[in-house]
């Protein structure tokens, strides 16, 4: 299977999607600890500059190689997708800021995709087996830590069409 075109996609669906938001839309939470729409764009943004990170760091050595993922990122990596229930996150999600223009949005996902495509090269060129650890799942390699990034963004998909109901008039599911 390949990651990087199914990163690729993601990014373009959220691009494109991008366009049918106005500010208010873009910012407007159904609730007070909520996330508006494009608060779930710099989130993407934000866990996604951390997954490259975590490539850099396994593209640069054995380190952590005979480590492993925990069971329920190995099902998740399986199944090529999260589980299908809202997940909690860390605290700091809590703060993320509203988004202050989607041009900035845009330039950031460009941004994303072309560092993900440059690191993709070099994950399929490398000799590397290194392993960077995720904060609750255990040991990525870096061909993991692509495929996390994708499942990522797809899993937030569900969330965001749960508040583009809300904004049309409906109930927050």
């Amino acid at each position: 299977m390949n990651y990087v075109e199914e990163f690729n996609q993601a990014i373009d669906y959220w691009i494109t999607e991008l366009n049918q938001y106005n500010m208010p839309e873009l910012t407007r939470q159904p609730g007070p600890e909520q996330w508006s729409v494009g608060q779930i764009y710099l989130h993407l943004i934000d866990d996604t500059e951390f997954y490259l990170q975590q490539i850099q760091g396994c593209l640069s050595g054995n380190q952590h190689a005979d480590q492993q993922a925990s069971p329920a990122a190995m099902n998740m990596f399986r199944r090529n997708s999260f589980p299908d229930m809202k997940i909690v996150g860390a605290p700091d999600h809590a703060t993320i800021p509203q988004p202050l223009e989607k041009e900035e949005l845009v330039k950031s996902l460009i941004k994303i995709r072309s560092a993900v495509n440059s690191v993709a090269n070099k994950i399929s060129e490398e000799g590397y087996s290194g392993k960077a650890k995720h904060p609750g799942l255990g040991y990525f390699s870096a061909q993991q830590w692509l495929q996390f990034a994708a499942m990522h963004f797809r899993h937030h998909v569900r969330q965001k069409n749960r508040i583009d109901e809300f904004l049309a008039g409906g109930q927050l599911r």
